[in-house]
């Protein structure tokens, strides 16, 4: 059930931003916010490959949009262009499809690994439910952007 949730929650996040171009997906919320649809998709990606392969599979792998010297560079970097689209979706969905590879793979939800950074001892249940929490919170600030966008709403 959960892994269901989260994967609506994920399949929402394509929808707020079907059918837009480069300039729409990077066009920011306000002033002196850098918050876009793009930055969004940018952000999850970072936040998918954090929880599923630093935290739950331990790969050292370093953040694919942000970092400690620029911790906001995945929505300043989310810079219009049809290559830095491509790039965020393809590696948001390379995030996805590696999260979904471990969540089936697991024996059971009470997997554990421990965040060394914020949360100290974590399982898998816990971080579904988490990024269930991150998604849904974002998807409303998409929902918003993509009515600035285009005055779209409900999809």
């Amino acid at each position: 059930m959960l892994a269901d949730v989260l994967g609506a929650q994920r399949a929402t996040l394509e929808l707020k931003c079907a059918g837009l171009e480069a300039g729409a997906l990077s066009l920011r919320s306000v002033e002196p916010s850098t918050l876009s649809l793009l930055g969004l998709v940018r952000h999850l990606a970072d936040m998918e490959r954090r929880w599923f392969r630093q935290v739950l599979a331990g790969q050292e792998v370093p953040a694919l949009f942000s970092s400690q010297a620029d911790p906001d560079g995945d929505f300043d970097g989310a810079v219009s262009g049809p290559e830095a689209v491509a790039a965020a979706w393809e590696a948001w969905r390379e995030e996805v499809a590696f999260a979904e590879s471990f969540t089936a793979a697991a024996p059971d939800l009470d997997v554990e690994a421990e965040d060394a950074v914020w949360r100290g001892k974590v399982s898998l249940r816990w971080v579904l439910i988490h990024m269930i929490e991150e998604y849904a919170r974002h998807n409303g600030h998409a929902d918003l952007l993509r009515e600035r966008i285009d005055g779209a709403i409900g999809i």
